[in-house]
C-alpha cells in the first residue's frame, strides 16, 4: 500500500508532546481503522525516550530495597524508608500541573532522582529507632519519637542543601534553561512535599509494622511453644515408670 507522509510544526509555546497527543487523537478519529499511523524523526524520539523510562523507575525502586533489606536484614525496614515516595512522586506531578508543565524526559528524570533524594529521611529516621531499640530494648513508639527529636536537623540540613542546589533550575536561569526546569520542578516540589509529610508519615509507618511484626514474632513462639509441650507431657510418664522399675 502507498505511505504518505504529513509534517507538521510546533507553535510557540506547545510542548512536544501536546503535540503528539493531538496529531494521535485526531488520526484515531478520522481516519479508517484499516489505516495504521507511524511517528518519524523528533517525535518518534520522543515517544521512544518515553516508553521505558516507567520500567527504569520500577527498577530502581526495587533495587533500593533490596539493598535496604540487605543493609537492614529485615523485610519491614526498606518499606517503612519508601514510605516518602508516594508524597514525593505527588509533590512533583503538584508542581509541574502548578506551572503548567508536561512530564516529558527531563521530569520524569527528576522523579526518578526524588527516589534517592527522599529515601535518606526514612533512613535517618528507622536506623536510629532500630539502634534503639536493639541497645536499649524501647517500645516502636518511644525509638522512633527520639529518631525523629534527634534527627530533625540533619534531615532539614540535607534537604534545605538540595533544594538550593535545585531551585535555580527550576526558576530557569541561564542559556538553555528552559528545557531543564522542569526536572528542577518535580524536585523542589517533591522534595517541599515530602519534608512536610515524611515527619508524620514515617513514624505511623514505623509504629504499625513493628508492631506487626512483634505480634507475628509472640504468634510464631507460641505455635512453637504449643507443638513442643505434648511431647514433653508424654516423655514425663516414660521416664517416671522407667524409675519406678528399677
Amino acid at each position: 500500500m502507498p505511505s504518505v507522509t504529513i509534517s507538521f510544526n510546533l507553535k510557540n509555546g506547545v510542548a512536544l508532546g501536546d503535540a503528539v497527543d493531538s496529531v494521535q487523537q485526531l488520526a484515531d478519529t478520522t481516519l479508517p481503522a484499516a489505516i495504521t499511523t507511524t511517528f518519524q524523526g523528533t517525535a518518534q524520539a520522543f515517544q521512544d525516550s518515553l516508553q521505558g523510562l516507567g520500567l527504569i523507575l520500577i527498577l530502581a525502586i526495587a533495587v533500593i530495597y533490596i539493598v535496604l533489606g540487605i543493609l537492614y536484614e529485615s523485610f519491614t525496614h526498606p518499606l517503612t524508608i519508601l514510605s516518602g515516595l508516594p508524597s514525593a512522586g505527588f509533590g512533583a506531578l503538584l508542581t509541574l500541573l502548578i506551572f503548567r508543565t508536561d512530564l516529558n524526559l527531563y521530569a520524569f528524570v527528576g522523579v526518578i532522582m526524588l527516589v534517592g533524594l527522599v529515601k535518606k529521611n526514612g533512613i535517618m529516621m528507622v536506623d536510629f529507632a532500630v539502634q534503639a531499640q536493639r541497645e536499649r530494648g524501647i517500645d516502636p513508639r518511644t525509638a522512633i519519637h527520639e529518631a525523629c527529636l534527634v534527627r530533625f536537623r540533619p534531615i532539614m540540613m540535607t534537604t534545605m542543601a538540595a533544594l538550593v542546589g535545585t531551585l535555580p533550575i527550576a526558576v530557569g536561569w541561564g542559556a538553555g534553561a528552559e528545557s531543564r526546569r522542569p526536572l528542577g520542578l518535580a524536585v523542589v516540589g517533591g522534595l517541599l512535599v515530602s519534608q512536610l509529610l515524611t515527619l508524620y508519615i514515617t513514624p505511623v509507618y514505623y509504629v504499625y509494622i513493628e508492631r506487626a511484626r512483634m505480634w507475628l514474632a509472640r504468634t510464631k513462639k507460641a505455635s512453637a511453644t504449643r507443638q513442643v509441650a505434648p511431647g514433653v507431657a508424654v516423655a514425663l510418664p516414660d521416664i517416671g515408670n522407667q524409675q519406678g522399675r528399677a
